[in-house]
This record gives structure tokens, C-alpha cells and sequence, in this order.
């Protein structure tokens, strides 16, 4: 077995995007859900300060470090591996700048934006708050997917390659 260091970084991109898979998972699953429960002023400011919180976490730097990772990798695996693996790859990229990073920018990041200028209380938040708990949610499950779909295709690229 060869462990070139496409491994490692094969392996680090498919845990953190699994990490990454998994914070959008449990806001799919039950975060959304919980704060969609209670009063519309409530989950609004908890929504809130959770944007908040995020641009300041280990999730965001993770969240935007695989996007140059991937990108990369796939550089690397288009001019210099062949066959399984490079196809993992540049799959597992697609994946990610496509189902992960542009939903996010286009979708989840405006309505964030959105949310944050309303007044919790407000006659507007209020009206806005039953759509955005749902059309967030379902962009939510798009990340997810995407999320898992680049973990698994980094992880069996990462098979692949000690293989070799």
C-alpha cells in the first residue's frame, strides 16, 4: 500500500463534510422543528442568534475551507490520478460546491439575511417566519445530502487510493 498524501486529504475532506453532514442533519431533523414549536417571536430570535453564533464558529471555518479542498483535490486528481478515485473525487466536489456551498449562498444565506432584519415581534417576521422555517428547511435537506454525498465519495476515493 502506498499512502500518498492524497489519502490524508482524501480523508479529511470526507470527515469534515460527514461533520458538515451531520450539523445540517440535525437541523433537518429536529432544530428547525423544535424552534418552529414555539412562539413565532421566540423562534425567531433563537434563529436568530444562532446566525449570529455560526459566523463566529468552527463550523463556518470548516464549511468554507472545503470548498478550496475540494476544488483543489479535484485539480489534483484530474491531472494526476486516474480511473476510481478521480472519479470519487471530482463527484465528491461536485457534490459539495453544487448541492452544499451554492444552496447555501443562494438559498439559505439571503433568507438568513432576511430574518435578521425583521423585528422578532413583528407583523412581517411573524408572516415570514412560517415560510421560512419551511423553504429553509427544505434547501436544510439539500445540504445534507450534498453533505453525505462528498463524505462518502472523499471516503471510498480514499479506500481506493491505499489500494494502490
Amino acid at each position: 500500500m502506498s499512502y500518498h498524501w492524497t489519502v490524508y486529504a482524501s480523508l479529511f475532506i470526507g470527515i469534515n463534510a460527514a461533520l458538515a453532514g451531520g450539523v445540517f442533519q440535525s437541523f433537518s431533523d429536529f432544530v428547525m422543528r423544535g424552534l418552529m414549536q414555539g412562539s413565532p417571536a421566540s423562534g425567531i430570535q433563537s434563529m436568530q442568534g444562532i446566525n449570529r453564533t455560526v459566523l463566529r464558529s468552527l463550523f463556518l471555518n470548516s464549511f468554507f475551507l472545503l470548498v478550496p479542498a475540494t476544488l483543489a483535490m479535484t485539480y489534483i486528481a484530474l491531472t494526476q490520478l486516474d480511473g476510481t478515485a478521480q472519479k470519487f473525487i471530482v463527484f465528491g466536489t461536485v457534490a459539495y460546491i453544487g448541492l452544499v456551498f451554492i444552496v447555501t449562498v443562494i438559498g439559505n444565506v439571503p433568507m438568513n439575511e432576511r430574518l435578521a432584519k425583521l423585528a422578532a415581534s413583528s407583523i412581517e417576521a411573524t408572516d415570514y417566519w412560517q415560510t421560512y422555517g419551511r423553504d429553509w428547511t427544505r434547501l436544510n435537506h439539500i445540504r445534507t445530502i450534498g453533505s453525505v454525498v462528498t463524505a462518502i465519495s472523499y471516503l471510498f476515493a480514499m479506500l481506493t487510493l491505499t489500494k494502490t
